[in-house]
Order: structure tokens, then sequence, then C-alpha cells
């Protein structure tokens, strides 16, 4: 009874008010839960166009991108769109000085050009299931946490095993509004994707980072690829015979545009958002973990950059880390300005008081949600040290590329040294690990890892807590009187790990005693101490306090909705499929400033400067701009629009979701949001928050004009705004 009065209690919170747009949703529950509103503010399709297992509709076409983006299936061939930045570690990979990718950009000129991409995969969903009752089924209030958690992963592996039981799927339970609910997601996931076209960098990350997160923007950012499949349009590993995709669907192209008010929503796989957190949890992610953070990633991208801008193979082999890290980096600081200019410590403070008159109210309330507030704040106090140790581990000791990349010759060191490898088993794994040497050495320059390695051992052993510092540090230090950089310049002239040439010599040579080399390697002796610390006294310290938190999470969440019955509920991101709309607006994000909701292509040329590499413009995109030779992706005001604004609640994993407008049709890619508004992922601001997306109309006129590439143009469904689907 219990339970049923939860689920009920669950989906009664889950009911629209009239306040701004704001959430993610489900597609599986738009019918019940948003179709009326999105209606209201302007769809015209129905929930079943959206989402249906019954017949084709817009979730065929969506899918999720190499595990943290989405694209877009645009043609009857497979073909799809993402965002230049989640292209871009494929695009790195295939550029070398001969074929500068990144620099030159690359366009397929037919089926047969098409680059394979190792390792990228893309998945559809089939289907999502309600599974709340079957994951929850024997829970009892009687019981502690471990032992909920043990029995809630028992009935999830049966689910899972079930919906895959006779066909090629995948399966995953998700957890939903922290363990109150779960869901069954039931996916298909292709492994052979190939490059088909990207833009110059000078076109897909222009402006850099200076411009990334910031508005106004005029980046093209974005890459196509195209999914493969066997001869039954099933899922296959690489192979010349595999034939492009069919979809059961693929998205209709707009080239009619947008104004201001205009509905449109995003399909995607947002990633994370934490908007439930007490006020605790704000100021450890706001004002303890991203302030280590943006100090550790800013130190190492200081030095990347500088070598980047020295070497234009440095620049090549780095394009991909550099963003990676860079990314993050500034979106942390958009964050945390964000959370002190809402106030939103402050904020959730009130609403805990709130909870707390509440929970005091009935003898029954109290029982269960009386203490919560103070052993939330308790628990994180305690986490605090442990939380930013793992900082420093993260960020500074596995930031050392050569630190991670000594993990990887763990098991060698430890199977030989157990005397359990026979010689099948040896050459096997010498043969992998000299394919990853091959592979890490392509895109690795020591000097500049080096550097690294003095700033983020000087910052350990200074800063992080000795409770938890690794004790190798300690050692180092006294043994080369705190001098990091003679340290780390010593270490990569003795270790063989930091020399390709040497470490392929040694795989070639080894013999399982061989091991005792390995382990007195200075490199491999540094990574030790460093993982030591966090497997032994770091990691099970963050499972104890998270397991805690998690617990306390679980009822807050099930306080509060059973607090505010009438007020809109909507599930934290993880990664799985959503839908966020809105409408196309501006933005004021200070006083006396107002962002217009449209950029166009003379911004580009405005911010152009030949001295910075990242604001170059290419004489071809400049001769189309000087000719205003726009084809039929002109506006009708007679401009090239680039990119635009949107009140869509976006977060990462959103980054190459389709921005698609009240029937259906393309009109942009998302790739990003305004700096002002990052703080989303912790308390949305209507006021402020935007979603920044590429105009269909700016990549189509790339493809096209600039690259020349019409064939793949002619695969796409180019239709009328009246048009429906």
């Amino acid at each position: 009874m219990r339970k049923s009065l939860l689920i009920i209690l669950l989906l009664v919170a889950f009911r629209l008010d009239a306040g701004p747009v704001e959430g993610m949703w489900i597609p599986f529950l738009l019918e019940q839960m948003n179709i009326k509103q999105m209606r209201d503010m302007g769809l015209r399709l129905s929930a079943e166009d959206i989402y249906s297992v019954n017949h084709s509709c817009l979730k065929d076409a969506i899918v999720q991108f190499g595990g943290g983006c989405t694209a877009e299936i645009v043609s009857p061939q497979g073909l799809i769109l993402t965002n230049y930045h989640c292209g871009l570690g494929s695009i790195q990979r295939h550029s070398s000085l001969q074929h500068d990718y990144l620099n030159d950009g690359f366009w397929a000129a037919s089926f047969d050009d098409e680059l394979p991409c190792p390792g990228l995969s893309v998945t559809l969903l089939v289907r999502i299931e309600d599974v709340t009752e079957r994951a929850l089924h024997g829970i009892g209030e009687e019981m502690n946490q471990i032992q909920r958690q043990q029995l809630i992963k028992q009935n999830i592996e049966a689910i899972e095993k079930e919906a895959i039981r006779g066909n090629h799927f995948e399966a995953r339970v998700r957890p939903f509004f922290y363990g109150n609910q779960y869901y069954l997601f039931v996916n298909e996931t292709y492994k052979d994707i190939r490059l088909v076209g990207a833009p110059p960098s000078g076109i897909g990350k222009f402006g850099g980072d200076t411009d990334n997160w910031m508005w106004p923007r005029h980046t093209g950012d974005f890459s196509v690829f195209r999914i493969y499949a066997n001869q039954n349009n099933e899922p296959a590993p690489y192979s010349r015979q595999n034939l492009p995709y069919k979809p059961k669907y693929y998205l209709p192209i707009s080239l009619q545009g947008y104004e201001k008010g205009d509905f449109t929503f995003v399909f995607g796989y947002p990633g994370n958002t934490r908007e439930y957190l007490p006020s605790y949890g704000i100021d450890l992610a706001a004002d303890q973990e991203n302030p280590l953070r943006i100090l550790l990633r800013g130190k190492r991208l200081d030095i990347m950059k500088e070598a980047m801008d020295q070497s234009r193979l440095v620049r090549i082999q780095y394009a991909a880390k550099a963003n990676a890290i860079s990314n993050g980096w500034k979106k942390m600081i958009g964050e945390s300005r964000g959370v002190r200019r809402i106030d939103a410590i402050g904020k959730k403070k009130a609403y805990e008081e709130k909870f707390r008159l509440w929970a005091d109210s009935t003898p029954e309330h109290q029982k269960k949600y009386g203490s919560l507030l103070s052993s939330f704040e308790k628990i994180y106090l305690e986490y605090l040290p442990v939380d930013l140790a793992s900082v420093y581990i993260s960020e500074a000791g596995q930031g050392i590329e050569l630190v991670r990349f000594a993990a990887g010759f763990m098991e060698l060191a430890r199977l030989s040294q157990a005397k359990t490898l026979n010689p099948d088993t040896l050459t096997l794994l010498l043969t992998d690990l000299k394919r990853y040497t091959r592979g890490f050495y392509r895109n690795y320059q020591p000097g500049i890892d080096e550097k690294v390695m003095s700033q983020m051992l000087h910052e350990m052993a200074s800063s992080m807590n000795v409770g938890y510092r690794p004790a190798i540090l300690s050692e180092i230090g006294k043994s080369h009187g705190n001098n990091w950089d003679e340290y780390a310049r010593k270490l990569f002239q003795r270790s063989i790990l930091s020399d390709s040439t040497r470490l392929i010599a040694f795989l070639d040579g080894y013999r399982p005693t061989n091991y005792r080399k390995l382990e007195k390697d200075p490199a491999y002796q540094l990574m030790l101490g460093i993982y030591e610390m966090n497997e032994k006294n770091i990691i099970p310290k963050i499972k104890q306090f998270t397991g805690l938190l998690d617990s306390l999470q679980r009822i807050y969440m099930a306080g509060q909705m059973e607090m505010e019955k009438n007020r809109t509920f909507y599930p934290d991101a993880n990664f799985s499929m959503r839908i966020a709309y809105g409408k196309v607006d501006d933005c004021q994000p200070m006083d006396a400033v107002t962002y217009h909701y449209f950029t166009t292509l003379d911004g580009v040329m405005q911010k152009e400067d030949s001295t910075v590499y990242d604001y170059r413009v290419n004489s071809r995109l400049k001769t189309l701009f000087q000719k205003r030779d726009y084809g039929a992706y002109v506006d009708r005001d007679g401009t090239m629009h680039v990119a635009f604004l949107a009140s869509n609640h976006t977060t990462g994993g959103n980054s190459g979701s389709p921005v698609l407008n009240s029937v259906g049709a393309l009109i942009g890619i998302n790739f990003d949001r305004n700096w002002e508004g990052t703080q989303s992922d912790l308390m949305y601001d209507p006021l402020q928050c935007r979603n920044i997306s590429l105009d269909i109309r700016y990549c189509l006129f790339i493809i096209d004009k600039y690259a020349g590439a019409g064939r793949l143009i002619r695969e796409m469904k180019i239709i009328d705004a009246a048009q429906s689907l």
C-alpha cells in the first residue's frame, strides 16, 4: 500500500503548473505530462509523433553520439549531424601534417571516401518502460541502505536480462528522482560510424575558448557522420561490405528560419543536472570543487596552449585534449559565478527552512524527515576533505598523461609477478600494450607533460590535505628539496615509459621476470603511489559518503514531492533521452545590456583577426560573404544567420541535439549555453538560461556553397514551413 501511494504521489507531483518552461522531460510521458502545454505554446504534433513504440516517429531519428553527445539522422542513408566539438576527437585522429583536416576541413567525395572511426558508436532508443514496481519489489522500510541496494540490483538485473532475451538489443534500468522511480531503456548500438564531412576549425571552432559559452556566438559547430549496418540493417563491426543504415525515420529540414517567440524543442541526451540538492550540495559543487578544478585545469591549459601556439604538429595532436579540458574549465567558472549572482545557496536555505517547518508539522513528517537536513549538514562537512582529495587525484595526479599511461601496465606487472602468464596470454597482452603505446605516443609530447607534471605535483604536495596526500610526494619532496622541475626532468630522462622507442624495445624483449624493471621505473612508481592512495584511502570513503548522501537525497526528494504536490517536478538529467521546450528569445545578461536572439555572418567578419588563430577567416568564406552568395540559405532579412538563442533547458550531452520547430522540422543544432545561464545544472534561472544553437541554414550553406558537397544536400529532405510530418 505504501509503495502504491508513493507512485501515485510522484505522478501527481509531475503535474505542470503555469510557471516558466523548465525541465528535461521523459518522452515516454509526454501525453500525460507535457503535450497540452507544448501545443498551447505552438506545437503542431501529437505525443505519438514524437515518441511511439508502434510506428516510426521523431525519437527514431535521435541518437546518442559517442556516449557523451547527441546527433540526428537527416537522410534515408543514415547521414547524421552533430557538433564539431563532438566529432573533434575523430577528426583529430584522422589528421596529420600531410592531411590536416583540422585546419583544412574534410569532405568525402563518395561513400568510399568516408573514413572509419574505430571506437565511435551511436545508440538508438527502441523503447522506454516504467519498471518502478518491479525494481522496488520486496523493498521494506526496515531495510538498511546496503540491503536495499542489493535487492534493487538483483531486481534490475532480472529486468534487463528479460528485456534483451532473444534479440540483439541492450537494456539498462536507470533510477529517477534519486531512486524513487526506475525506467527501463532498451537500445540498439551501431559501431561502424564513418566521418563524412567537417568544416575547418576556423569555422567549426571559430572564436575558440574565448567565445566558448559566450554570446554573441559565430561558430559553425557541426560535423557530419554516417551510420553503417550489415546486410540486414543491423549493428555490425566495421566492414567494407557494410551498407549505409536505413533509418525508421529521419528529420526533415526547414529553411524558413524563426522569429522571436517561435516555439522550439530540443530532443537529445542531456548528461547531468542536480536541481534538487540541498544548499550544502550547491556549496560543495560551486564554492569548493569548482574553484579547485578551475585552478588545476587552468595551469594545464596554459602549458598546452603555449606549446600549441608554437607548433602546427602540437596543435593537431592536442586539439581534442585541450578542448575537453577547457570546455569544462570555462563552464565551471560561469557556473560558480551564476550561483553567486542568483544567490542559489540563499534560496536553497530559505526553501530548507520551509521544509523544516513542514517536517515539524506532524508526528509522521517529523519521524520521516525531521532530522534530514541536520544529517545533510553533518555528512557534507565530513565529506568535504575527502571530496577535495578526490579532485586533486583526478585533476592533478591523473591530469599527468604519463601517470595515466603507466596505469595501463599494471596488469602486465601483476600477472608477471603472480607467475600466471602462459605464452599465448603473454603474447596477446604484449601485442595490446604495443598498440596502446603507439596510440598514446601518436598524440603525445613528453616536453609538455614534463611541465604539467612539475606543476601538478607541486600543487598536490603544497595544498592537498596531508591525510590524503600520497606518501610518495613527501619522499620526492625530501629527496629533491621540493624542486619539482628537477624531479620531473630526471623522471622523463630515466623512465622507459617516457620514450616510445625504449618502451617498444622493452616490450619486444619482455620476459615475465622483467616486471621488476617495470616496478622500479620512476614513472610507474609515481603512478602506483598516486593510485594506491586513491584506491585504498580515498575511493572507499567516497563510496561511503556518497552512499549516505544518496540515501538522504532519495528521502529528501520524496519529502519535497510530498510537501509540494502541485509543484512541477522533472527528473534530473542522467544521459537518458529527454525533451526540453521553449521559445526563441533574446536575453538581458546585465543592466543596460540586451542580447539579440540571432547572429549573422557579418559578425564573423567583424571578429576577424588574422593574428589570432581562433579568429582567422578562410578566404573562400570571405569571398562568399563579399558576394553575398548565400544561395537558398539566406534569411528573409537578406543576411546569413549563424546562431540563435532559445529558452530550452539544456545541459552537457545536449551538444549536437536537434532543435525542432512546431512541425518537427530541423531548424538548428544545439551546441552550447550562454555563460550567464550555466548554473542551470544546479538551479534554473528563467531570466538568464538560454541554449545556443547553430542555424541549420548556416550548416547547409557551409556544406553546399563553401565545401561544394552537394551530394550530401541531395540526400536530405528540405521542407516548407507550412508542411507537417
